[in-house]
């Protein structure tokens, strides 16, 4: 993590100043009024007091770097250790009793306004579940639009803790609905609805997944390294239909979604980072792609996943990936300079891939401090090159976490 110890100064500051605990950010930075979750002072500073030092003994886990995009691995088990249980759906699609959990979803969608015009967008909306022994639990969230037809990218974040939330832990066939503020996820069997709202735009969207839950590693679970173990799955092909409000203008919206469902006894840490890929085609094949970073920049794993139209998850060899920055783009906000488009090859005897990847915006940056304690740059992207020697194009998005300024 950069600067570790600025970083949790400014997450004090945000727990014990304006931003009191247990109360969302609204739109405008202020938490809002009507939230009266702690009416008595004394345990409001005792619960605030507890997170300070909860985030002074995990300095990197929550708030950190956290995203949906590393693959967190297993803790290392010992013979006298109990197997860990295998992934369920739906039972597993709700909250867990772990440290960090996570719901994430990108996607695009298309939307013609009474005048006729055709408008495209990005949009990413993720809710993030911490436990930290005995505490209440804290979710934090963040909410993104890419207006590609304006050229212009939005975001908002809120973080609140809950003290009366529901975590069934696998015991639940019911999914997960989980509000932060006025917004939303809700969802069962790839039957998903979201909601969120920010100056200038609101979404209201239904995701309906086109293809089975695709289990990471096959699996659904990570089984190597130090830093914890970690549940993932994602469903990599959503419709999405519903509205968005575009300036006070509502339109009905179309387009494709991903979701990303990941958990586990894990603490995200710092000194490295991790580009990570998702590729919708248009030959009905879904590509995933993670590549993590050690502390010094080298490449410490490397994850690719080929989904084919039949839904069918082929793993690739790490050593059949190759990934090459293609250009740079520098934030005038935070000085960070991130890669900004890239050619992905995958050398495997199924599948024989070619493509480039490009930013639709170069600033897709979100600087998340306030909630998440983090900056990282996650945006919309244009797809073209071939697979197994046939043109194909699609969209996608990238998240780029761990970088810094020179």
């Amino acid at each position: 993590m950069m600067q570790p110890l600025k970083r949790i100064t400014q997450t004090i500051a945000y727990i014990v100043g304006a931003y009191p605990c247990g109360r969302p950010l609204s739109s405008n930075g202020r938490p809002p009024s009507n939230n009266h979750l702690f009416p008595n002072g004394r345990p409001l500073l005792l619960l605030c007091i507890s997170l300070i030092l909860t985030l002074l003994l995990s300095a990197c886990g929550f708030p950190g770097l956290t995203t949906t995009s590393q693959q967190l691995p297993q803790a290392n088990q010992t013979p006298e250790q109990s197997p860990l249980p295998p992934l369920r759906l739906p039972q597993d699609e709700s909250a867990h009793n772990d440290l960090t959990e996570w719901w994430y979803y990108t996607g695009h969608f298309n939307a013609t306004d009474p005048a006729g015009k055709l408008h495209h967008y990005g949009f990413e909306l993720v809710i993030f579940q911490a436990l930290r022994s005995d505490l209440p639990p804290v979710y934090a969230s963040h909410f993104a639009i890419s207006d590609i037809t304006r050229g212009e990218f939005h975001y908002d974040q809120l973080r609140q803790t809950e003290v009366n939330a529901s975590i069934p832990n696998g015991t639940s066939n019911k999914g997960f609905d989980i509000h932060i503020g006025d917004w939303s996820i809700r969802g069962l069997n790839g039957q998903d609805h979201v909601t969120a709202a920010m100056k200038d735009y609101a979404i209201n969207l239904d995701l309906s997944a086109l293809k089975p839950p695709t289990l990471y590693n096959g699996t659904g679970l990570g089984s190597d390294g130090l830093g914890g173990f970690s549940y993932y799955y994602s469903r990599t092909r959503m419709t999405v239909t519903g509205s968005l409000t575009d300036h006070n203008q509502p339109m009905h919206v179309t387009g494709l979604g991903w979701m990303d469902h990941q958990w586990g006894n894990f603490l995200t840490l710092g000194g490295g980072g991790w580009d990570w890929y998702s590729m919708q085609l248009n030959n009905n094949a879904e590509i995933m792609l993670y590549i993590i970073r050690g502390a010094t920049g080298q490449i410490i794993s490397t994850y690719a996943s080929y989904i084919d139209a039949n839904a069918n998850n082929h793993i690739i060899h790490p050593n059949a990936v190759n990934a090459t920055v293609l250009d740079h783009w520098t934030s005038p906000v935070t000085g960070i300079t991130y890669p900004s488009g890239w050619r992905i090859v995958l050398n495997d005897p199924q599948f024989q891939v070619t493509l480039t990847i490009t930013p639709q915006l170069k600033n897709q940056e979100l600087v998340t401090y306030q909630s998440t304690g983090n900056v990282y740059w996650e945006g919309a992207t244009n797809i073209q090159g071939q697979v197994n020697n046939k043109t194909t194009n699609g969209e996608g998005y990238v998240e780029l976490t761990g970088y810094t300024k020179p």
